[in-house]
């Protein structure tokens, strides 16, 4: 049992080392050593791990990082988090002005601009000023859960340098210093690892990883600017936006220092043009300002559109385009199969970055650009981000430059490469392609295919780095000997995964055509093949006119289906299939004659339900006969509310469609059931 002298020399070390982060991480004025920090840490773990019951959610040993979860869970946020606006160009700032003025029926508006961030939104709550749940800002209205990852991120306080009574609001912006970015893309390569294409995604990658050890080595930062709210019995809400930045950085939270109030728009309009030329000086990356009025009554009473408030708006800064050549072109091959033409070019500097290379997007677009192999050319990044030719100085042409024409054959695996009418993007079909092998077997694997447990994303990579696997029917021939002594992997380990693989064999004909990842079969759509051809073999023999006369299934469907029937890879990864001893018909019990007593009804799910997943329920819902939906419409017939639901309870309600609770959605399953 802790005596009052441990209880007093806890509670010291952790107000020192909250301290001492704040003046590391937010103040950058650092007053001990690493070293000193590091053993005041140790002698605050230890004293925690002798005595449990002295342990806070507070404390700065729980910044390292928990259990890893499952899953996100959903959170709906206590107000909206809108989006903003875009502006421009200076007219689009003064017209913004005046229409503030004109509705709020005043003469003069003075403004706050601020930086704005390049990263991820987040919404943080605290009770009492204690740090209790951070969210993503999803669509604005939902967002995911990520507490354990904020904890991470030591710029954040866990608890406010002043105590704030109540529940208190706040949003940010979490992101990753450019020079974070590249020592971590550069460990990635060298692990063999995909790259990140900008830190705003290594950022969002990051923080919304499951694994909060692994967010916790990715050094992570965070700049705060919005109080979203504040409930408490003696709260004094700041009267403009100027003064919540002073009252964020008073509490503990990082704001950013070059944020500025304007006397009026003309100074707004100053503030971004400067940072126009100089943002590239900064050591994070801001892909525009944001500009709003001060006054957060007049906030309040312009309100928002559906979209956006009123009284605020984004600045957006213009392209940069400089010229360069291009010395040929490449075409990748993504992990859907798509080809993308890739430009490469002389190295030039452009927006802050040596570029090298400029997608070219399709081969439509090349053709429509008239870019050839030698052109000079000029480029931009698209919203700062991803170099792309904007068009050709055909005036600077020689004579020596070549056409390019798409390949007939996969370049990473030679597999045949078709272009559904209609589409810009051109496919490589081959199953087993390396370039999409990852996906491919994960998609296999995932919960709504064969549904092997187990074999996660992490697994996959795993086997196909070690080159255990090269196309997904290889998973069948695995034995204990190949798995045991791998990364992760003890005598249970193997033993599991080995019983899901061979326990997914018995899996149902539907589940496998869905497996197979044939561009647009989804889970239905398959359901609805098999019903009809009740074998593969029946399938992959059908011609169009025959696929086409099965309700729901259209002229790209059944291009999609012959073109994947045709191609040798697929047929040799069908074959292998077959020998492993999978489900290639449909089982008797499995057929259209089967009663399905919720035929003809409509469900739409929302909230978090206890007893089975959201897939789980839809399926279950398939097997009846229903239809489940992902929208509230008068066609909808129920409406199943788990825990937390969002706006579709709302609609649902209004529009008078049946609302089911969880409980009642069992009793209505096992009802149907009965009548089968």
């Amino acid at each position: 049992m802790a005596t009052e002298e441990i209880l007093k020399r806890v509670k010291w070390l952790r107000a020192e080392l909250d301290k001492h982060n704040f003046l590391y991480y937010v103040q950058d004025a650092p007053e001990i050593s690493d070293a000193e920090y590091d053993e005041l840490m140790q002698e605050l773990q230890r004293l925690e791990e002798d005595y449990p019951e002295v342990m806070a959610a507070d404390s700065p040993t729980q910044r390292v990082g928990g259990r890893p979860a499952a899953e996100f869970d959903t959170v709906t946020h206590a107000l909206p988090l809108l989006s903003l606006s875009n502006a421009y160009n200076e007219e689009d700032l003064r017209d913004f002005d005046r229409r503030i003025k004109r509705l709020a029926g005043v003469e003069h508006v003075d403004y706050v601009a601020e930086l704005k961030i390049d990263g991820l939104t987040v919404a943080l709550t605290y009770e009492d000023g204690v740090f209790v749940q951070g969210a993503t800002r999803g669509d604005g209205v939902q967002g995911e859960e990520i507490t354990a990852n904020i904890k991470t991120i030591r710029s954040i306080p866990l608890r406010l340098r002043q105590r704030i009574p109540g529940r208190l609001l706040v949003r940010g912006e979490v992101y990753m210093k450019s020079q974070d970015f590249e020592s971590l893309n550069n460990s990635r390569k060298n692990a063999g690892e995909a790259l990140f294409a900008n830190p705003r995604n290594a950022a969002a990658g990051s923080l919304r990883q499951l694994d909060p050890k692994i967010t916790a080595s990715r050094r992570l930062d965070a700049f705060f600017y919005d109080l979203v709210l504040w409930e408490g019995p003696n709260d004094t809400p700041p009267a403009g936006q100027w003064q919540v930045l002073q009252n964020l950085r008073e509490w503990g939270f990082k704001v950013n220092p070059h944020s500025q109030l304007c006397a009026d728009i003309e100074e707004a309009i100053e503030f971004c043009l400067k940072w126009t030329e100089n943002r590239y000086e900064l050591p994070y990356e801001i892909d525009g300002i944001v500009i709003k009025a001060n006054s957060l009554r007049l906030q309040e009473e312009l309100g928002a559109t559906a979209k956006a408030p009123r009284a605020k708006i984004a600045f957006k800064f213009p392209a940069q385009e400089v010229t360069t050549t291009v010395r040929k072109i490449e075409v990748n091959v993504g992990r859907t199969g798509a080809l993308t033409p890739l430009a490469i070019l002389e190295p030039v500097k452009v927006a802050g970055s040596t570029v090298g290379r400029a997608t070219l997007h399709n081969e439509d677009n090349i053709r429509d650009k008239e870019i050839m192999i030698g052109d000079t050319v000029v480029i931009r990044k698209a919203g700062d981000v991803i170099p792309e030719v904007v068009r050709v100085l055909k005036e600077k042409r020689t004579g020596k430059e070549q056409p390019f024409t798409m390949p007939s054959r996969c370049p990473v695996c030679q597999a045949s490469v078709y272009r559904e009418p209609g589409e810009a993007v051109a496919r490589c079909q081959g199953s087993a392609c390396p370039a999409q092998l990852k996906e491919r077997i994960i998609h296999f694997a995932s919960r709504d295919a064969m549904n092997i447990e187990g074999l996660g994303p992490a697994i996959v990579n795993l086997f196909v780095e070690k080159e255990i696997i090269k196309d997904p029917a290889d998973l069948y021939s695995l034995q204990f000997e190949d798995l045991i002594g791998l990364e992760r992997f003890g005598d249970k380990s193997v033993q599991n995964l080995l019983r899901a693989i061979a326990t997914s064999k018995e899996n149902p004909l539907p589940r496998l055509v869905f497996a197979l990842g044939i561009r647009h079969v989804g889970a239905e759509v398959a359901r609805k093949l098999v019903q009809h051809f009740r074998s593969l073999d029946a399938l992959f023999h059908a011609d169009q006119a025959e696929l086409v006369s099965i309700p729901e299934v259209g002229e790209a469907i059944a291009e999609s289906i012959i073109h994947y029937a045709r191609e040798e890879q697929n047929r040799v990864l069908i074959e292998k299939l077959r020998q492993a001893g999978l489900n290639f018909t449909l089982a008797e019990q499995d057929g259209e004659e089967k009663p399905r007593p919720l035929t003809g009804l409509t469900f739409v799910l929302t909230g978090t339900l206890n007893t089975f997943t959201r897939s789980e329920a839809e399926e279950l819902l398939r097997e009846l006969g229903a239809k489940p939906t992902s929208s509230v419409s008068k066609s909808t017939d129920y409406l199943v509310v788990g825990a937390d639901p969002g706006s579709k309870y709302e609609k649902a309600v209004k529009i008078g469609v049946q609302v089911l609770s969880e409980d009642q959605f069992q009793a209505l399953l096992e009802e149907a059931r009965e009548g089968e």
